[in-house]
């Protein structure tokens, strides 16, 4: 019986093959049948004496299927069941209650979904529950207060909701209770001070409110408690002060209040780890905290903490970690610290810390982090600090120490972050920067340093951010400043006395983002390698005495006059700018030719004359555009539209690209003909064209003209030269080039359009096309919207019904049964075109996958795991983003019109800066997005 259940379930699982549990097998010459057959020499298996299956270990070997097929019934003398860390997926079925004998059942580390049933409440034999880290939901099930020999309950890290069951107060043989990592609310029980044996409460990271139980104080046997991350109020309970066994208590991240009671420290004598940090906790530190010398993590930041450091810290050696950042402490820190041989990290920033830096700083050789930032701190840096020679962060700003920045600094060859900004420093910045070559943050601005910046900079080839504003730094920029390939986020040079030229080099810093080298006295050109640092996103070149033509790519382009002024005879075409001189450029006027050419734009309540003038004047006003485009130009330029020159097929017709006489070079749809005869005065042409002379916005295609010609009518816009997305996206070698950085911009730049079509416009244009085909991408891939020859102003005075339109994949659901066009209609569009940017291919599958109740493991997929595979994994900075946008496009893709967001509310999202915890990013489900529990 046993023997059968094992091999049936074997073959049920998705990876069955000889390879997984060899041993698993029955000799030909055997049966299901035979009594001689025995699983009890397989893998994983222990039986008794008897030949019965007593234990039953699988943890760790790879399996991938349900517990479905598994015959539980099968088993009557089964004690242990362990199936930890593998990749089972499905319900806990409730037919488990038949193993009446289970002492054991361990689940841990699976992908296990659904409700625990409640007839788990049925295996009262059960010792050990271990269901951690899975996908279940729902409640957790009263009957578990049925399983009193139970002395370990783990269900941390699921997405278990509801109340904790006040039963759970009677399980008095509990050592481990840990509901950590769910979505659990209400209070925390006060039966629980019942569990007297409980040495681990971790109800931590979930949504419970209240106040800690008094009752708590009663688990005398208590070593770990943790309650970080919830919602808990009021003060900590002074009763707490009897659990003498505590190791660790961690009350971080709630609601609490008041202050620490005095006694608490001095009686858990063996504490390593306090956490009081991100509450709103006053009062003074604990007095006698670390008395007994067995403390190693200490965090009290972000509270409002006032009065000294406590005496007991500074002989408190075994110390690891210290946060008592973003508090009122005052003290002198050169007497309230020693010398922790074994501290890793150490932040006492935005305090009001006041006195000299210790050279004792230098003896804790393990120290990798130290921030003193925002105090009051005066004196000059020990060259001590040198000796500290395993910092990776080393901030010192906002204070007013003074002196030279020591070359002993130098020797930290380890170090990633130096900021010694808003200080009092003055001398050179010391040629020995180029030991730093780990270094990607660099900030020594707003000091009163001088001398010429040293070329050695540029040997710190791994700089993202270097700020040295602020000072007197004199002479020309370094060349080697282009060296720097790997500048993203800033390079900020302003307000300084620099001399010369603009060094060419730094057009090489083709990831850098902002570019600051105003007030200065920097002269000549700016150069025109600039125009290749496509990543720009923002410049400033002002006060300085620069002359000639700015660089004529978008980032210059788009930037205000502000980025420019008080320069000596600097042009372009920026707005209040002057513009360059030209000659030779090509003036083109608009012919309307009467031996061919005629234009069309319907006008009620007009005569012949009238129409004439109107047509005139909204041509002009549609092309807005210093030129001519001669219907002979077009027919020439595309070979009477040959199909050499179509580029591309659009709702309403075929796209060309057409080089003029002029060497302008355009696009032109040629529309095709009605099916009703109408023709180019049909409501589609004019559709388009009321909707395109309308808008006026850099992420929409440019319209030039329109003509309707007896032969040919067709539309005139701008040529977008990398062509659409959807065309990018599916050549593997173009689609590397779109990095995170530029797909991100693409997104936020589309919100953007969107945003100004149905919130800007009036009446509100809906486009009812939104797809990677109708989005265009210029040199710098910079998207446009294109094709509206579907589009559909939203009159106060129409019903907004319509013919179903819109690409296969991208239409919204409703509009296969409603036909009413609305503003959300976009926004499932934009939902799907989102997500098909962020996985490199159409969505489709994936959405219909998630939707799917016949494939519920697909919402168990990580975020992480669809991101298109052709490029590298997201920065920090980038996952924050892409996390972003993937949570913005489930909300449009919510089947509910009403529920989807509107495409403002999305723009706005977008332009938020938001910090992420960069573990959420590696471990959001597509479930959590979709669902919105994230």
């Amino acid at each position: 019986m046993e023997t059968k259940a094992l091999l049936k379930w074997k073959a049920s699982l998705l990876n069955d093959s000889p390879s997984l549990l060899p041993t698993w097998t029955i000799s030909n010459s055997s049966s299901y049948f035979n009594k001689a057959t025995t699983p009890c020499t397989w893998s994983g298996i222990s039986c008794n004496n008897a030949g019965n299956v007593v234990k039953l270990n699988m943890s760790t070997l790879g399996l991938q299927g349900t517990l479905l097929n598994f015959k539980f019934s099968s088993f009557p003398y089964l004690t242990t069941l362990d199936f930890s860390s593998n990749a089972l997926f499905g319900t806990i079925p409730a037919h488990i209650a038949n193993l009446s004998q289970i002492t054991s059942l361990i689940f841990f580390n699976n992908t296990l979904s659904g409700e625990i049933p409640r007839e788990i409440g049925l295996l009262t034999n059960l010792v050990s529950l271990v269901l951690g880290q899975n996908r279940l939901y729902g409640s957790i099930p009263s009957t578990v207060g049925n399983l009193t020999k139970l002395h370990n309950l783990v269900l941390w890290d699921n997405q278990l909701n509801g109340s904790i069951p006040l039963k759970i107060g009677n399980l008095k043989s509990l050592v481990y209770l840990e509901l950590g990592n769910n979505i659990l609310s209400g209070t925390i029980p006060a039966s629980l001070g019942n569990l007297s044996d409980l040495t681990t409460l971790d109800f931590s990271e979930n949504q419970l409110f209240g106040s800690i139980p008094p009752e708590i104080g009663n688990l005398a046997s208590l070593s770990a408690l943790s309650l970080h991350r919830n919602i808990l109020s009021g003060t900590i309970p002074a009763s707490l002060c009897s659990l003498s066994k505590l190791n660790f208590f961690k009350l971080f991240g709630n609601h609490l209040s008041g202050s620490v009671p005095p006694h608490i420290v001095g009686n858990l004598t063996i504490l390593k780890s306090l956490q009081l940090s991100n509450n709103t906790f006053s009062g003074n530190l604990p007095r006698n905290l670390c008395r007994s010398g067995s403390l190693e993590r200490f965090a009290a930041a972000l509270n409002n903490f006032t009065g000294p450091i406590p005496k007991g810290l500074r002989n408190c050696s075994r110390l690891v970690r210290v946060r008592l950042d973003i508090n009122q402490l005052a003290d002198n820190i050169s007497e309230a610290f020693g010398v922790y041989p074994k501290l890793l990290y150490m932040d006492l920033g935005h305090n009001n810390l006041y006195g000299e830096l210790s050279r004792t700083w230098g003896e804790c050789h393990n120290l990798t982090y130290l921030s003193l930032s925002s105090n009051n701190i005066s004196g000059s840096i020990p060259p001590e600090l040198g000796e500290s020679t395993q910092l990776r962060k080393l901030d010192l700003s906002d204070n007013h120490l003074v002196g030279e920045i020591p070359k002993e600094l130098m020797k930290l060859n380890f170090l990633i972050y130096l900021n010694l900004s808003h200080n009092e420093f003055s001398g050179q910045l010391p040629r020995e920067i180029e030991s730093l070559s780990e270094l990607d943050h660099l900030d020594i601005s707003s000091n009163n340093l001088s001398g010429p910046l040293p070329k050695e900079v540029g040997i710190c080839s791994k700089l993202l951010y270097l700020n040295l504003s602020n000072n007197g730094f004199n002479g020309s920029i370094p060349t080697q400043i282009g060296d720097l390939i790997s500048l993203t986020i800033l390079l900020e040079l302003s307000h300084n006395e620099l001399t010369g030229g603009i060094p060419i080099e730094i057009g090489s810093l083709r990831k850098l983002e902002n570019l600051n080298l105003s007030h200065n006295m920097l002269s000549g050109h700016i150069p025109s390698l600039f125009e290749e640092m496509e990543s720009l996103l923002s410049i400033d070149v002002s006060y300085n005495q620069l002359e000639g033509r700015i660089p004529t790519s978008k980032a210059f382009q788009n930037l205000s006059f502000d980025a420019f002024k008080n320069n000596k005879d600097l042009c372009g075409n920026v707005s209040d700018l002057q513009a360059c001189d030209s000659s030779g450029t090509r003036v083109l006027f608009l012919i309307l030719a009467s031996a061919g050419v005629f234009f069309l734009f319907y006008r009620k309540k007009m005569d012949v004359k009238e129409d004439l003038e109107e047509i005139q004047k909204d041509l002009f006003c549609v092309w807005n555009y210093d030129g001519n485009i001669v219907y002979e130009d077009i027919i020439e330029a595309t070979e009477n539209f040959s199909p050499g020159h179509c580029i591309g097929m659009g709702g309403y017709g075929s796209v060309y690209k057409a080089e003029l006489s002029t060497g302008q070079v355009v696009a032109v749809k040629k529309l095709h003909p009605s099916e009703n005869g109408v023709g180019p005065g049909s409501k589609a042409f004019l559709d388009e064209i009321s909707a395109l002379s309308e808008v006026r916005h850099r992420n929409i295609v440019r319209l030039y003209g329109f003509c309707s010609h007896a032969r040919h009518s067709f539309i005139i816009s701008e040529y977008l030269e990398r062509g659409n997305l959807s065309k990018v996206l599916s050549d593997t070698e173009e689609a590397a080039k779109l990095d995170w950085v530029r797909r991100v911009n693409i997104i936020k730049g589309l919100a953007n359009a969107f945003s100004y079509l149905h919130h800007d416009c009036s009446p509100p244009i809906v486009h009812r096309d939104i797809s990677s085909s109708n989005i265009l991408l210029d040199l710098e891939y910079e998207a446009r919207v294109s094709d509206f020859g579907t589009a559909r102003l939203l009159k106060p005075d129409s019903s907004n019904w319509t013919e179903l339109a819109g690409t296969y994949g991208y239409v919204a659901p409703e509009l296969a049964y409603t036909m009413r066009v609305t503003e959300k209609c976009d926004m499932y569009s934009f939902g799907v075109l989102m997500l098909e940017v962020l996985i490199g291919i159409h969505p489709g599958k994936l959405i219909s996958s998630l939707t799917s109740s016949s494939s519920p493991t697909s919402q168990n997929v990580l975020l992480k795991n669809v991101l298109d595979g052709c490029l590298s994994p997201p920065t920090l900075h980038a996952s924050h983003e892409l996390f972003i946008i993937a949570k913005l496009a489930f909300s449009c893709l919510d089947a509910n019109p009403e529920s989807r967001p509107t495409m403002k509310h999305v723009f706005q999202e977008l332009s938020k800066a938001k910090a992420l915890d960069l573990e959420l990013f590696h471990t959001v489900t597509l479930g959590q997005l979709m669902h919105r529990e994230i």
